[in-house]
């Protein structure tokens, strides 16, 4: 007998096929228009008007209303007599240094084995052991009437070992301030070399004390980090797989 798919197995079928099309003839076009050419650079934005920007909104702790002093030319917090030099402000520039340096080791075995045996006879049994020849054959012997016996064993090995190292330093913009003083960073640098542009991109919040004195912080005291770096250009397109393959890998169900 011969099954035939029906219209709705193969309706997202082909709506999947369409969209990919379409997609990729859109990416497509867009690759051929720049044969030749080096990738161009973004153009410098306000981050805050980005499409997907959106305010960072955390848990406050109460508003402290604190008795202020006049008469005092000392600013709690500065660093300097006269002014102080560190970002606080909307717009402020401070420099992020990056250094990752992590290693990670991890390896498991497990072992297992089991043996079980059992079995069950009926040699008496109020004397009806000498009728079961009446219902099973002659040969059935009521001392051994059921025998099992069973063996499991289990091996794994699992191992992973996975090292990071990242060396950087760039330049953030104060985005926004929040209601306890945090400060909200996110910058962005490209560097474009022979066709090739690697891009960095931050963002996070941060407390204005652990900016130094001269107006760096580490990554490690960035809350809610987001960190990447990562490139685009030809030798980028030539590590990733080929649009076809990327679909047969989602939609092939073997």
């Amino acid at each position: 007998m011969t099954c035939r798919p029906t219209s709705r197995r193969l309706a997202p079928v082909l709506a999947l096929s369409a969209a990919a099309a379409l997609l990729s003839a859109c990416g497509t076009a867009d690759r051929l228009a720049n044969v030749g050419r080096i990738p161009e650079l973004s153009a410098i934005q306000n981050p805050a008007l980005a499409p997907g920007y959106q305010p960072v909104n955390m848990p406050m702790p109460a508003v402290d209303l604190g008795e202020r002093q006049g008469n005092s030319l000392w600013r709690a917090g500065a660093r300097s007599f006269f002014k102080d030099q560190r970002a606080g402000r909307v717009g402020d520039i401070l420099t992020v240094t990056i250094q990752i340096n992590d290693k990670a080791q991890m390896q498991n075995q497990t072992k297992r084995s089991r043996n079980g045996s059992d079995s069950m006879g009926i040699p008496n049994l109020f004397g009806l052991e000498s009728s079961v020849n009446r219902v099973l054959p002659n040969s059935v012997d009521p001392s051994s009437l059921v025998s099992a016996s069973g063996t499991s064993t289990t091996d794994g090995n699992g191992a992973i070992q996975r090292q990071e190292q990242i060396n950087l330093q760039v330049a953030a913009i104060v985005t926004q301030i929040m209601p306890n003083g945090n400060l909200v960073v996110q910058g962005k640098q490209e560097v474009r070399v022979n066709g090739e542009v690697r891009e960095l991109q931050l963002a996070g919040i941060i407390r204005p004390e652990d900016i130094t004195s001269a107006n760096t912080i580490s990554y490690e005291k960035i809350a809610e980090a987001r960190i990447s770096y990562g490139g685009r250009g030809n030798i980028s397109e030539v590590q990733q797989p080929r649009w076809g393959q990327q679909v047969l890998d989602i939609i092939a169900p073997f």
